[in-house]
């Protein structure tokens, strides 16, 4: 929701010196009126934003980020792959950075055309980390 990014983010710019990076997504089928106000908090909050996909269900995830680009703007990195925005942040990632992969949690799937493949957030950045010689 609106309201969880807000507190998240605000939360997260007080661990670091560095910039916010933030990726996140909103789900399809569910409210999108929510999906501007959530585009809006996140360029307010963060330095970075990247917008993906998040169980697009049986909606078309660009549809979906251009709702969430009516309250973001321009500015923002669009990436639908959820895989390739998380390794984009981690990438895009300096000392001192936060970054905050928001929406799934402990969902272990993601939804695409009424399939849920298997999708775990926490091992994608651990993969990406990795990748960029870093420890998870």
């Amino acid at each position: 929701t609106p309201d969880s990014l807000d507190i998240v983010l605000q939360a997260a710019r007080e661990l670091g010196t560095g910039r916010l990076i933030c990726v996140f997504g909103a789900g399809g089928d569910r409210d999108r009126g929510k999906r501007p106000v959530m585009g809006a908090v996140a360029v307010q909050r963060a330095d970075v934003v990247i917008v993906t996909s998040d169980n697009p269900r049986s909606e078309d995830p660009l549809g979906i980020i251009q709702d969430v680009l009516q309250g973001a703007g321009t500015g923002v990195e669009i990436d639908p792959d959820r895989r390739s925005a998380i390794r984009r942040a981690v990438e895009l990632a300096v000392a001192g950075d936060i970054v905050v992969i928001a929406g799934k949690g402990h969902e272990q799937g993601q939804e695409i055309g009424g399939v849920v493949t298997p999708f775990d957030d926490r091992a994608v950045v651990r993969e990406a980390l990795h990748e960029a010689g870093l420890t998870a």
